[in-house]
């Protein structure tokens, strides 16, 4: 099937991120011998996989309970947030076929952003873990804006939005005002399509505002959804998505 779109926007976590798992494992033990405990790697890998039991996956640790990460795995150490923050950059890697998709929905006018349930205050460009991500990964030029919970960025002027500050995806509130933000530029909801991996933040808040949505399996299958179609690979979007004519 085709679906047409002026605007689209991609969840990170599981989605726009590679989700892979023995990334994080190399993370844990990059930053115990930083911290000068090699020692604790066995044991913190082993925390960390209760984590993972209780909560699913490592984006979704990411997303909610990087504190409990702080605080469970790593003993609370002081400097540990900062440190395992610079490791994690130089192990994440976007997911296959991502930036490839993107190209094509830019070169098609479509604009394209990132919408992330980002937890921590959002500062300059850099500062929080999607744009400084982004800005590692050598791709932050491909998109147009960074959508979260603290607030909107405009990832091309720097400029923040505080419209988002304290709205959620998983309630819905935020494509409340995506919806009015998008209108304020002439794109209407049913021009927009959110992709994402979870029913619950990603797919069925975004369709009860009239977006279309794109349900991606390729890491992990949460659960059904009423999604107008399903991609197992990112690619798969230049098959799918073409610009309202």
């Amino acid at each position: 099937m085709l679906m047409y779109a002026k605007w689209v926007g991609i969840d990170f976590g599981q989605t726009l991120l590679d989700s892979s798992p023995e990334r994080t494992y190399w993370m844990i033990g990059d930053t115990s011998k930083e911290l000068g405990e090699p020692e604790l790697v066995e044991e913190r890998c082993h925390r960390w996989r209760r984590m993972k039991e209780k909560y699913g996956s490592y984006p979704v640790i990411k997303e909610r309970a990087r504190p409990e990460t702080m605080t469970y795995v790593f003993d609370d150490r002081p400097g540990v947030a900062e440190i395992f923050s610079r490791v994690e950059q130089k192990y994440l890697k976007v997911a296959d076929g991502a930036i490839d998709a993107v190209k094509y929905l830019r070169d098609q006018g479509i604009e394209v952003s990132i919408v992330a349930e980002l937890k921590r205050t959002l500062g300059p460009i850099g500062t929080d873990m999607v744009s400084a991500f982004l800005i590692r990964q050598g791709v932050v030029q491909y998109f147009d804006e960074l959508i979260t919970p603290q607030g909107k960025i405009n990832l091309r002027t720097g400029d923040p939005d505080l419209r988002y500050k304290g709205s959620s995806k998983e309630e819905g509130d935020l494509y409340d005002v995506l919806a009015e933000d998008l209108r304020s530029r002439g794109i209407e909801p049913q021009h927009g399509i959110m992709v994402g991996d979870k029913e619950w933040s990603d797919i069925t808040p975004a369709q009860k505002r009239g977006f279309q949505a794109i349900h991606y399996s390729g890491y992990i299958f949460h659960a059904p959804s009423n999604a107008s179609c399903e991609i197992r690979h990112l690619s798969e979007l230049k098959n799918i998505i073409r610009p309202v004519e």
